[in-house]
């Protein structure tokens, strides 16, 4: 080859290299513009999302405290329906009822009973009136030529319609001169006739104090209009009842947008619209109505507040980008082209072990991890852990203590990687937040699912388990929502008793039911998702629920059974991939604050009625340790007697050879029986008292024996628990 030829070959050679070279800078500027724009619009939608939530719970508290008025004044209407029948006979009588709507709630501030002209022959219109102004009470009359009660809204809609009926707002000029609103119900004499309207007033000022107080973003602002759409409560007073929804409309111009949004709250919709305004942007509108009022609350965002950090973020960013950029053609036009097809496959490779790891720290950080977690306290023994599968799933577990209660939780979420984590993270948030400020588990799960219908787009659900433990007294409350039953360690391990219900994110106006039990001393619960149950060997056989039972039945501590557990599913499994995360968590109930501390005696009996005399001994030892006189030790022994027999002659089978199990405890300020039996199921306590009124010839045979021993006793009560009846009685002393 020539000399120029050759040069000219290396030339080319070059000049290929030089545009491959700046086609892989290209391709990785477009690789890493695309990349941004998505993080932009997942950060975007993780923004708005966020939004949506915080809007959706202080839309939801206004809502409750705006209910929590309606609720007190139409109860006042109600707590006065009676006396205001009994004085339609006696109208002069009617101004005091009105006067104690209004002095004694502090939601009111008017109220009227006005007779249905003709009603009252002899007062043909008669309204007295009583209202407050300026912090003192005041009264009137309605039954004015210029007034003419009458006509008025509030009279004539609940006499249509026949029941309780919120008017729209309407500016007082007859009391008080203030924006209000009036909640009145007719009221039938005995016959049924309707002889008048009972109402109550409130005042707008005082509902805007709760509508306007918004937290979210500094210009967000709430509106809550009628049945008709005009404004009540708005960002600006001067607004209120000069303005319609069918008013704004024509003024933002939004013909589609106001449209949906009025079709939506005037129909008592709840829902999310996005107004476009000319010159201010876009404004995100979410809306709900409040129930029996036929009103409708709105709050109004503006979208530049929502993504103002974002837009913020995004202009560091688009300048780092830049200088990425910049960076990345040096580096690339300085190596070769084997080192940047190796730097794509390792990046494509720490991409996808990113993303995993993403999701188990997402899972990790949201969980307790410190045990024991209540070093301080005897009284309980916790542990739980989770062993994160290869593919990251949405397992959760959650507690806490509050008020003395332990509030905790289990979770699976369907599906697997980070969507899954992150369902995981605020399905735990908002079992927090909501428990926070409610102690029933079925409203603490109907909360999440109700939040997480505004926020899963994919389809994704959530077994759960929740209860609430309460550390006193060992009263369990517990949820279920489609989970696996909890083991509950008794006198025995078994599954506890739980409704199955659905999951969360399945359907949102499902209603969950409650359950509860008491925990005695040295009882324990064990909760775990399927990840353990159907733990899989090499031979495809599932861990099961026997062996679960069986890996726990020997006495360990909480802890203890967590590394066990792990051992004999690892053992199992052999080289077995590990498919599902394994979850547990491990609740040991040491409290024995339920039962009183001094035991002066205990004795047993067997279901012979020869032993009775045994009581006797029994009782005067301790009436003679607690100083008690005799008339009261032969009382008690008498009670004893009574219901030690009746478990001797009613609780076992002839020929079977039953124990009477007495226990007496001495406390500071009385005595303490307990009576328990294994006998068959019987509740003395139900029995009726026998009518001692009656000879003994007419009294019905039984009832006399439980009406002696609850006549002496302060309290009786039964309870049949670990196939035992137990019945406990108190003296106090």
């Amino acid at each position: 080859m020539k000399e120029g030829s050759l040069r000219e070959f290396i030339k080319t050679e070059r000049e290929k290299k030089t545009w491959g070279r700046m086609a892989l800078v290209i391709l990785a500027a477009v690789i890493l513009e695309a990349t941004s724009f998505m993080q932009l619009r997942f950060l975007n939608q993780s923004t708005r999302r966020e939004a949506e939530i915080k809007t959706d719970k202080v839309l939801s508290t206004a809502r409750y405290e705006i209910m929590d008025v309606v609720d007190q004044a139409e109860q006042a209407v109600r707590d006065n329906m009676w006396i205001t029948q009994w004085c339609l006979d006696n109208p002069d009588s009617l101004i005091n009822v009105t006067r104690r709507i209004v002095e004694d709630n502090p939601v009111v501030v008017g109220s009227t009973v006005a007779l249905v002209p003709g009603y009252n022959k002899k007062l043909p219109f008669y309204a007295p009136y009583s209202y407050l102004r300026d912090g003192k009470l005041h009264q009137t009359s309605l039954a004015t030529e210029k007034y003419n009660y009458p006509t008025h809204e509030w009279f004539i809609e609940p006499l249509e319609v026949g029941m309780g009926y919120w008017s729209e707002p309407y500016l007082d000029t007859n009391g008080g001169n203030i924006k209000m609103t009036t909640y009145s119900s007719p009221v039938l004499d005995p016959q049924g006739v309707t002889g008048a309207v009972i109402t109550a007033d409130v005042s707008l000022e005082w509902l805007s104090k709760h509508v306007g107080r918004l937290d979210i973003y500094p210009k967000a602002f709430s509106v809550l209009v009628s049945r008709k759409g005009t404004v009540m409560i708005g960002p600006v007073d001067s607004l209120a009842m000069k303005m319609s929804l069918q008013d704004m409309a024509r003024q933002i111009k939004d013909e589609a947008g106001m449209s949906e949004l009025i079709e939506g709250m005037l129909a008592g919709k709840r829902g999310v619209v996005s107004i476009h305004t000319r010159g201010r942007g876009t404004n995100f509108v979410h809306y709900a109505p409040i129930p029996r009022t036929g009103w409708s609350m709105a709050v109004v965002i503006p979208e530049s507040e929502i993504y103002k950090d974002v837009r913020r973020v995004s202009v560091v960013c688009l300048a780092l980008q830049v200088l990425g950029l910049f960076m990345l053609i040096i580096i690339l036009l300085s190596v070769a082209k084997g080192w940047m097809d190796y730097q794509k496959a390792r990046d494509e490779e720490d991409k996808l072990e990113s993303e995993l790891q993403i999701g188990r720290d997402i899972q990790m950080s949201m969980i307790p991890k410190v045990f024991p977690p209540f070093p301080e306290r005897n009284d309980i023994d916790i542990a739980a852990t989770i062993v994160p599968a290869k593919m990251v799933g949405g397992d959760l577990y959650d507690f806490y203590m509050r008020d003395e209660k332990l509030f905790f939780c289990i979770g699976d979420v369907s599906g697997k990687g980070v969507p899954a984590s992150l369902l995981m993270a605020v399905t735990r948030s908002l079992f927090r937040n909501i428990s926070a400020q409610e102690e029933s588990p079925a409203k603490i799960v109907e909360g999440i699912n109700k939040s997480m219908d505004t926020m899963d787009e994919n389809g994704m659900f959530v077994t759960f388990f929740c209860g609430v433990l309460y550390m006193q007294s060992g009263r369990l409350r517990y949820c279920n929502a489609g989970h696996n039953p909890p083991l509950i360690f008794t006198d025995h391990i078994h599954e506890l008793e739980v409704l199955p219900n659905l999951p969360l994110g399945v359907e949102s106006s499902m209603v969950f039911e409650e359950q509860e039990m008491n925990l005695l001393l040295d009882d324990a619960l064990y909760l775990y998702t399927d990840g353990i149950s159907e733990a899989e060997n090499p031979k495809h056989e599932l861990f099961g629920l026997e062996r679960m039972i069986a890996v726990l039945g020997e006495r360990r501590t909480a802890w203890e059974h967590m590394e066990a557990m792990k051992e004999a599913i690892a053992d199992f499994v052999e080289d077995a991939p590990q498919s599902d995360d394994i979850t547990m968590l491990f609740i040991h109930y040491l409290n024995d604050n339920s039962e009183p501390k001094t035991m002066a005696r205990h004795l047993v009996l067997h279901n012979n009625i020869q032993q009775i005399p045994q009581l006797a001994e029994f009782v005067e030892a301790i009436a003679e340790e607690k100083g008690i006189d005799q008339a009261m030790a032969m009382s008690l022994n008498l009670a004893l007697e009574e219901a030690v027999t009746n478990v001797i002659l009613y609780a076992y089978p002839d020929g079977i050879d039953g124990l009477v199990d007495i226990e007496a405890f001495i406390e500071d300020d009385c005595l303490r029986f307990i009576l328990s039996d294994s006998g068959k199921p019987f509740d003395p306590t139900a029995a009726p008292d026998a009518d001692v009124t009656l000879g003994v010839d007419e009294r019905k045979i039984g009832g006399l024996g439980i009406y002696l021993v609850r006549n002496i006793m302060d309290t009786v009560s039964y309870r049949y628990e670990n196939g035992k009846n137990i019945l406990t009685m108190i003296k106090k002393i």
